[in-house]
C-alpha cells in the first residue's frame, strides 16, 4: 500500500465538489488513516458519498455525512400549459406587459382564478392592479413589498369655506403632524398604540427584531405617491352608511402603508418562498407558501400584523391632524389594496391576493383615489364575480417615474396645479397629474364593480420629496 496525501484531487475523483464537505474529508482521512492508496481512499469515500445516511454517526465520517444531507435545492415546478381563466376590465388603458404578467400567474398550479383591474400596470410577481385567487397558498410579492398599503378618508365637522380662507393654517397642520420619506421616524412624543404590544412581535423570531422600527415609524408615510391631503369630500347620495345629507365637507383622505416593518416582511418571505418554491424564471417572483407549512403560517401572520399596522399608522396621522384643528369626526372609510384575505369563490375557500386593487365585496366601502389634481371616489362594492370582488386603487400609472420626470415640464405641471386651486408640499415630477391615468375613464369601466357614494377634490397636499414608492 503506497502512501499518498489526501488532497482536493483525490477527493474531486471520488465525486466531492462542496467546499466544506471536502474539508471535512480530508480532516476524517488524516486524523484516522496513517496511509492509504488514492485507490482506496476514492472507493471509501465513494461509500459515503452514495449512502451518507448509513454514516450519520460513523466516529469518522459522521460530519462528512451530515454535510452531504444539506437539502438540495427544489426541482423547478412547471407552469400550467393551460391558464384558469382571468377577466379584464378596461383592456384598452392597460399596458401589454400587466396582461402578459397576470398570464403567467393563473398558470400556477396552485391557481384558481385572476382578474385585472383598469389601473393595471406592470409590477414584481403580479401587475399592480392584479387579483389573484390561489388554493391554500399565500404569494409574499403577490402581496407586494408594502403589505397592507391603504387608503383612510376622515370627514369632519369643520366649515367648507376654512379650507380656503385659513389655508395657511391647514397647511402648517400638515408640516407639524405628517413625515413622510423612505426612512422617515417620528421625532416628537411617541403615542401608545395597542398594535406595538402584540405577540407576534414576541412569538414570530424574525419580525422580534422589527419591533423598535415599528414603534419609531408609527404614524408616519412613505415616499413615492403615499400623501395626506386635505380637501373637500362631496356627498351625492342619501343612501349613505353614515346618515349624511349630501353636501359638502372637509375631510383628510391619506394613501400609506407599513413602512419598514411590512418592507422587510415580504422581502425575507420572499426570499423563503424562492428558496422552497423554484418556479421558471417569467415567473419566479410568483413564488408561494402552503398555508400548511410552518413559513406559510409565520408569513400570514406577519401580513396581518404589517396590515393592522398600516392601519393604525393612518390612525395616528388623522387622530394628530384632528386634534390640531379642533375637529370631530363625523365619518371614516378605509381600505387597503396590498393583502391576501381568506375568501370564498364558487363555493370552495381560496386566497385571494389584491396587489394594488381594492375589496369591493357587495355593500364594503372603499376609496379609489385619481390624482393630485383629479377627484377620488368613495364606492360601495356590489359583489361582482368575474372581479373577485375587486376594484381598482387608484387611477394606475401611464408612465414610468423616470419617464416622467424626463418628459413632463415643471411649468406645466405647476399651472396644472393652480388651474385645480391644490397647494403641494413636497411631491416631484414623477407624481404629476400626467403621469397617471385619467381617473373617469378607469371609473367608468369598472361601473358594474362599484358604486359611487361621494368625491374627494384635494387641496393642500402632503408628499415626501420624490423617489419610489414603497408598493
Amino acid at each position: 500500500m503506497s502512501e499518498v496525501k489526501i488532497n482536493g484531487k483525490v477527493l474531486l475523483e471520488a465525486g466531492f465538489r462542496q467546499g466544506p464537505v471536502i474539508r471535512a474529508a480530508i480532516d476524517a482521512i488524516a486524523q484516522h488513516f496513517a496511509t492509504v492508496s488514492a485507490e482506496e481512499a476514492i472507493e471509501l469515500l465513494k461509500k459515503v458519498l452514495a449512502d451518507p445516511a448509513a454514516y450519520a454517526g460513523d466516529a469518522v465520517f459522521g460530519e462528512v455525512a451530515r454535510l452531504l444531507q444539506v437539502p438540495q435545492a427544489p426541482e423547478i415546478i412547471a407552469l400550467r400549459e393551460q391558464a384558469v381563466p382571468f377577466a379584464v376590465f378596461g383592456e384598452a388603458c392597460i399596458e401589454e406587459g400587466a396582461i402578459r404578467q397576470l398570464n403567467n400567474a393563473v398558470r400556477l398550479p396552485v391557481a384558481v382564478a385572476g382578474a385585472l383591474m383598469p389601473d393595471a400596470h406592470q409590477g414584481y410577481g403580479l401587475p399592480i392592479g392584479g387579483v389573484l385567487a390561489t388554493d391554500n397558498a399565500v404569494i409574499p410579492y403577490g402581496v407586494g413589498v408594502d403589505i397592507g398599503c391603504r387608503m383612510c378618508l376622515s370627514i369632519l365637522d369643520l366649515p367648507v369655506d376654512s379650507i380656503t380662507t385659513r389655508m395657511d393654517l391647514y397647511r402648517k397642520h400638515l408640516n407639524d403632524w405628517t413625515v413622510f420619506g423612505a426612512g422617515a421616524a417620528w421625532r416628537k412624543k411617541r403615542e401608545e398604540d395597542a398594535i406595538l404590544e402584540r405577540n407576534e412581535f414576541r412569538e414570530i423570531g424574525f419580525v422580534r427584531n422589527l419591533h423598535e422600527k415599528a414603534a419609531q415609524q408609527l404614524g408616519t408615510s412613505g415616499s413615492g405617491n403615499h400623501f395626506v391631503e386635505w380637501g373637500i369630500v362631496t356627498i351625492t347620495t342619501t343612501e349613505n352608511e353614515w346618515q349624511l345629507q349630501p353636501g359638502d365637507y372637509v375631510a383628510i383622505l391619506s394613501h400609506s402603508g407599513s413602512r419598514g416593518l411590512g418592507a422587510q416582511i415580504a422581502g425575507h418571505y420572499t426570499q423563503v418562498a424562492k428558496q422552497l418554491c423554484r418556479l421558471p424564471d417569467a415567473a419566479k417572483h410568483l413564488a408561494y407558501l402552503d398555508l400548511d407549512s410552518e413559513a406559510g403560517q409565520e408569513y400570514w401572520l406577519a401580513m396581518n400584523l404589517a396590515g393592522d399596522y398600516a392601519s393604525a399608522c393612518h390612525h395616528q396621522i388623522h387622530k394628530r391632524l384632528i386634534k390640531a384643528a379642533g375637529a370631530t369626526l363625523l365619518a371614516r372609510v378605509e381600505n387597503h389594496h396590498n393583502f391576501a384575505w381568506k375568501e370564498m369563490y364558487e363555493g370552495r375557500e381560496v386566497i385571494v391576493h389584491r396587489k394594488g386593487a381594492t375589496p369591493a365585496g357587495k355593500g364594503v366601502l372603499g376609496v379609489i383615489p385619481g390624482s393630485m389634481t383629479a377627484p377620488g371616489f368613495i364606492v360601495r362594492g356590489k359583489g361582482d364575480a368575474d372581479s373577485l370582488q375587486s376594484a381598482s386603487h387608484g387611477a394606475g400609472r401611464t408612465m414610468s417615474r423616470t419617464r416622467a420626470i424626463a418628459t413632463i415640464n415643471q411649468h406645466d405641471w405647476q399651472q396644472q396645479l393652480a388651474a385645480h386651486g391644490v397647494t403641494l408640499i413636497g411631491g416631484g415630477l414623477d407624481e404629476a397629474p400626467a403621469a397617471y391615468k385619467d381617473i373617469e375613464t378607469v371609473m367608468a369601466a369598472q361601473a358594474g364593480l362599484v358604486d359611487v357614494l361621494g368625491r374627494f377634490a384635494p387641496k393642500i397636499v402632503r408628499m415626501a420629496d420624490g423617489g419610489p414608492a414603497e408598493d
